[in-house]
């Protein structure tokens, strides 16, 4: 691997340092690191790297290719950014979870193996939990613990497909699954699903993004799912499951947006409904789709960040995220709000916006591949993305009714990032081919055509039409939307309380028995030197003993204190790990 850096390690061991450097030093060291990874993708060139075997099977450190290429290339690029928009933390801590974070997703987008993959796969997870952590408030640690509890279930099913993969096909190599549908190739596409976020595997978002630290909510904004994009692509394209669960994704994610309240939770939702439009597209499976699907999660990672900052960076200086708490701030925060405004527009799919170039990719396969049903889902969603990330959300955080809160703007390297991400949201827009020569497919589609742009902007326009005549009836209300998270919280409560009351008499009743009983009587047989007479049980297990080792061996009479020495250390064993159990879901 002399030729090739991989810049999984660069964030990874790049994170060791940054907790003994301070001010100025550690500020240009969080640049220094995203920007040689830049760098590093930009140069690499495509091939195998780090072959090796373990376990008997073939490993692969990394496979580079133009489908990995351009989901590093996006990753490295918003790393920089967000670490210009987190600047302004003195706590290390956050900064080491966010490399550790966006290393552990780089080393998925590499991993020419499903061992490798895995390990990145459930690192990223805890490096992400982190950042919910970090917030360090009541409901974000029982949301960090909810997120992690669901993700770890998931890499016990990711590795449960893993596993059988290997057994059938003799190697652990990652790339499409052939040979049908099994219960491996089922268990590794739930595991897969369950980051993308596929409804109803999808409520951990909505629950542990709202929750997180302000920068950290805009790192999870892009990685996560968007690395389970980038694996569906790589093993799943054109399975046809796919195409309707994104597609329900789309609309399911809108929906729910209606509903909210918190800001940043309605933009989690939007979150789902953007991913859908991938995932369809990586079902539909054609070349365009697929360039769709990829091009989308490029454009989106840098719209969504943009959109989570903003959002940020009103909850920064007020402290408020709840709609029907903020209002009037566009008077001191022009400037996040015309940089609001563009991700708005980039998500919206206006013209000149990077959205408009990417999201019509899909649209455009879906109707190649004659999947009408599936045209009108999309543009439907579409429409629902403008009405509440592009008029809803900045109308009531930034316009309507003056709370008097008079916020000042976010601190200047905040605004930095944020400006960043809006020039790229338009460049793309404007000159969509660098991207398009960027995707795994030759791109043979023109996006600024007459009929396109016009029904685009008719779509919009009628969508602000219609806001403008309904507003009193999406005026926001202080409720809490109820989604699939409720199952698994209700289950977890009616576990706790099996866990504290029948759980736990049991166990006391138990080490009652043994105290009293078992214990004194065993200790009493001990200091007697009595021995007890298993004949009967010897010539039993001895039968066993022979029968499995051909006649080989003969065991020994048990004595009395071998006897006592395990019933004591089974007895301690049933009692350590119950009062374990009891602490951990405490």
């Amino acid at each position: 691997m002399t030729d090739f850096v991989h810049p999984a390690l660069l964030f990874i061991l790049g994170a060791l340092p940054i907790p003994f450097l301070n001010g100025s030093i550690r500020k240009a060291y969080l640049l220094l690191i995203p920007a040689l990874a830049i760098l590093a993708v930009l140069t690499m060139q495509s091939g195998s790297y780090g072959a090796t075997r373990f376990i008997g099977q073939d490993i692969l450190i990394a496979k580079v290719d133009k489908l990995s290429v351009v989901f590093a290339a996006v990753f490295t690029i918003m790393a920089l950014i967000g670490m210009i928009y987190a600047l302004h933390l003195r706590r290390a801590g956050q900064h080491v979870a966010a490399f550790v974070y966006v290393g552990s997703a780089l080393g998925v987008v590499f991993a020419g193996d499903y061992l490798t993959l895995f390990l990145f796969w459930e690192s990223m997870a805890f490096a992400s939990a982190y950042l919910v952590f970090a917030q360090r408030s009541g409901p974000a640690i029982r949301a960090g613990f909810r997120y992690l509890m669901v993700h770890v279930s998931g890499g016990v099913v990711l590795l449960g497909g893993v596993m059988l993969h290997g057994l059938t096909t003799g190697s652990l190599l990652f790339g499409p699954i052939e040979g049908g549908m099994g219960v491996a190739a089922y268990l590794i596409l739930a595991g897969f699903m369950l980051n993308a976020a596929v409804p109803p595997l999808n409520a951990w978002l909505t629950d542990a993004y709202p929750e997180a630290t302000v920068t950290g909510a805009v790192f999870m904004s892009a990685f996560t799912t968007k690395t389970a994009v980038y694996v569906l692509a790589r093993a799943f394209p054109g399975t046809e499951l796919l195409v309707w669960l994104g597609t329900a994704m789309a609309l399911y994610g809108v929906i729910y947006a209606v509903l909210e309240n918190d800001c940043r939770r309605l933009l989690a939702y939007h979150i789902i409904s953007q991913v859908g439009y991938m995932v369809a597209g990586i079902g539909i499976g054609t070349e365009l789709a697929v360039n769709g699907a990829t091009g989308h999660a490029f454009a989106h990672i840098l719209y969504k960040a943009l959109l989570f900052m903003g959002a940020g960076a009103v909850i920064y200086v007020t402290g408020r995220r709840k709609l029907t708490e903020l209002g009037g701030l566009y008077r001191t925060m022009p400037l996040t709000v015309a940089l609001y405004m563009i991700g708005a527009f980039a998500i919206s799919a206006f013209p000149f916006y990077s959205g408009f170039v990417t999201k019509s990719m899909v649209v455009a396969a879906a109707g190649q591949d004659h999947r009408a049903w599936v045209v009108l889902a999309l543009t439907m969603a579409s429409s629902g993305t403008f009405l509440h990330t592009g008029l809803k959300l900045p109308y009531y955080m930034f316009f309507g009714k003056d709370q008097g809160l008079a916020a000042p703007e976010p601190p200047r390297n905040m605004l930095v990032a944020m400006a960043i991400a809006a020039i790229l949201c338009i460049a793309i827009g404007v000159f969509p081919q660098p991207l398009y020569a960027l995707l795994p497919h030759p791109v043979d589609f023109e996006p600024y055509t007459g009929v396109h742009v016009t029904e685009s902007l008719g779509l919009l326009m009628f969508t602000a039409l219609g806001f403008v005549l309904f507003l009193r009836a999406l005026d926001p209300e202080n409720t809490i939307s109820i989604d699939t998270d409720w199952f698994y919280r209700k289950g977890a409560r009616h576990f706790m309380w099996f866990a504290e009351k029948p759980l736990a008499r049991y166990e006391k009743a138990v080490s009652d028995v043994s105290e009293t009983v078992a214990l004194p009587l065993l200790h009493r047989m001990a200091r007697a030197g009595l021995r007890i007479d298993l004949n009967g049980v010897d010539a039993v297990v001895n039968g066993v003993a022979r029968a499995i080792l051909n006649g080989g061996g003969v065991l020994r009479r048990l004595q009395t204190g071998v006897v006592t020495h395990y019933a004591l250390a089974m007895i301690a064993g049933v009692i350590a790990a119950t009062a374990v159990f009891a602490v951990v879901w405490r």
